[in-house]
């Protein structure tokens, strides 16, 4: 087993946290092309928002022992990013693990597998992000795993402490390497001209030559003669 203590974003501030509840992940993917997850993994809730830091863990098949101790770690902001190193039959987040995060204070829990008691978890209203649900739990046999160390997650590497959003629609990492402030300012720059392009499509204005659209058609056109 591997344990190492959670990892702070010190790029992330509570101001940042603030602006990046002001965006959606897929207003990101205009201008970042990776670090999202694989559209499987999804959220259980709905009406989800979450903006936190990656604090990772990996199980084997079904020894969920180091889950029950990374809620036990994690703090307030933190996400949960869970590797189930490719099983897809035992769920490793339940009601108590849903319950014993949303008492610490955790903003999320994704994992790349499948949870039970879903009604539960919907009851204590955890954001949850997963594959589906399952009825075969794994089991506390305290074998193997690691806490904070580089997982895999939806296909997407995941290092701890990483930025983590996510909403009903997906999750994205950003590597915690990146330029937040850029990135953030690209994405508030789209969210405000969606209001204008809608006022115009109003006006009678039509999409492919409000996003240029029809510039690039008629280029294509031109070249293939």
């Amino acid at each position: 087993m591997i344990i190492n203590q959670r990892v702070e974003n010190k790029q992330l501030t509570e101001k940042l946290r603030e602006e990046f509840h002001k965006v959606e992940p897929a207003t990101i993917g205009h201008h970042l092309h990776y670090g999202f997850m694989d559209p499987r993994i999804q959220s259980m809730l709905e009406n989800v928002q979450v903006v936190g830091t990656a604090f990772t863990v990996r199980t084997s098949v079904d020894d969920s022992t180091l889950v029950h101790k990374a809620v036990s770690m994690a703090t307030e902001g933190d996400v949960i990013v869970i590797d189930r190193t490719s099983d897809t039959k035992h769920a490793a987040v339940g009601e108590m693990v849903a319950y014993a995060a949303n008492s610490r204070k955790v903003n999320a829990i994704i994992i790349d597998g499948p949870c039970t008691d879903i009604q539960a978890i919907k009851e204590i209203n955890m954001p949850l992000f997963a594959t589906g649900l399952s009825p075969i739990t794994t089991k506390l046999q305290g074998q193997s795993g690691e806490i904070n160390t580089v997982v895999q997650c939806g296909g997407v590497t995941v290092h701890p402490g990483d930025l983590i959003l996510a909403d009903d629609n997906g999750v994205l990492v950003i590597d915690s390497d990146l330029d937040y402030n850029s990135v953030l300012k690209k994405a508030l720059e789209s969210e405000k001209k969606e209001p204008i392009t809608k006022q115009q499509l109003d006006a009678g204005k039509v999409l492919s030559s409000l996003t240029k659209a029809d510039e690039l058609i008629d280029k294509k056109l031109n070249e293939d003669g």
